[in-house]
Formats: structure tokens, sequence, C-alpha cells
């Protein structure tokens, strides 16, 4: 019924790979998704905030690598779950950091992992936006640090449109979170 009501919000259907990733959300795995930039990734880690907001007390923490897609997706989702509901942590910005929406930097999660923050009980779903940055040399063990230290009850959200090795990706993240679909669109828009 969730995925139901979350479709009822667009003004588009689903596109295959966009529906597979959100059924494999529903039967409670964390999913890579591999696409082209603007085939629309993004309604996948929309449907995981829709999850959560629709659990009671569940938190959702959507990372980006730098503070401007941070702060463009904080405002974004502020205008649809409102200003009360949506929090952003960046090196230099506090906003509503106990909001059941979390926009941060990934290495805010990291640092916070580290520090057992009294902000990750209730945490259910963390996006990881740009998720092939895993492969970048000098920052690419915060990304492989969260992956491995987040906590087995969260599920997680990869999204990437230039991860060239999606199989090896997607086993790796099956071995260290658990189970996890891969969904691949090479179609681009």
């Amino acid at each position: 019924m969730s995925l139901a009501a979350f479709q009822s919000r667009l003004d588009f259907a689903l596109d295959p790979f966009q529906l597979s990733a959100c059924q494999a959300l529903d039967e409670g795995r964390g999913v890579l998704v591999a696409a082209p930039t603007g085939a629309g990734k993004t309604v996948v880690a929309e449907y995981a905030v829709h999850l959560a907001m629709s659990t009671k007390k569940a938190k959702v923490f959507y990372t980006a690598p730098i503070k401007a897609l941070s702060n463009q997706k904080f405002q974004e989702l502020v205008e649809v779950y409102g200003p009360d509901a949506v929090g952003l942590l960046t090196g230099d910005t506090n906003i509503n950091s106990r909001a059941r929406i979390v926009v941060m930097t990934t290495e805010v999660l990291r640092n916070m992992l580290y520090a057992d923050s009294d902000l990750l009980p209730g945490l259910q779903f963390v996006i990881m936006d740009e998720v092939h940055y895993l492969a970048d040399r000098f920052r690419g063990a915060v990304w492989e640090e969260i992956i491995i230290h987040l906590p087995d009850t969260v599920r997680l959200v990869s999204l990437s449109a230039t991860v060239s090795n999606a199989e090896e990706f997607g086993d790796w993240l099956q071995t260290v979170r658990g189970d996890t679909a891969v969904i691949v669109s090479e179609d681009r828009p």
C-alpha cells in the first residue's frame, strides 16, 4: 500500500528500474541503483524517505558528497515535508539536527558513527548519493567506513550514475550489509 500511496503523489509512472528498487525496499532489502544522470535514481531515495516517514519515529539520513548538493536536497525535502521534519548538517551548518529527515555531508555521518551520536537511534535508512565516491583515493575511505560501520538494522540506499562495476560492488555490499538488490539501468533519458 505504501508504494501505491507514493506513486499517487507523482505525476509520472515509475520506470522499471525505479519500480524494482522500490519493491526491493518494500521487501526489507537495501539497494544499489546504478543509472545514468537524469534517469530518476532520486525517486528511489524519495521512496525511502516516504517509507521512513510512514513509520512512527523512524529516521532517514540523506548523505551527499558536497555541501552544495546537501543544501539543494535539504531545500527540496523541506518543500515536501516542511521545515520541522527536515534537518541539515554540514561542516558549518546545523539546522534541526533532531529532525526525522536529516541531510548531511558524508563526513558528518562518518563522524556521527564514530562518536556513537545520540542522533542514530531510530535510523531506518541511509541514502548515499554519489556512492561511486567510494573509489576516490582521497575520500573513498569515508564511504567505506560508513557502509561497514552502520548498524545492521539500517538499510542502505546507494545511488550512482558512474559506478562501473555495479555487480561486483553489489556483491561486496551483500557481504558487508546483507540483502542488497543491485538495480542497473543503462537507458538514458
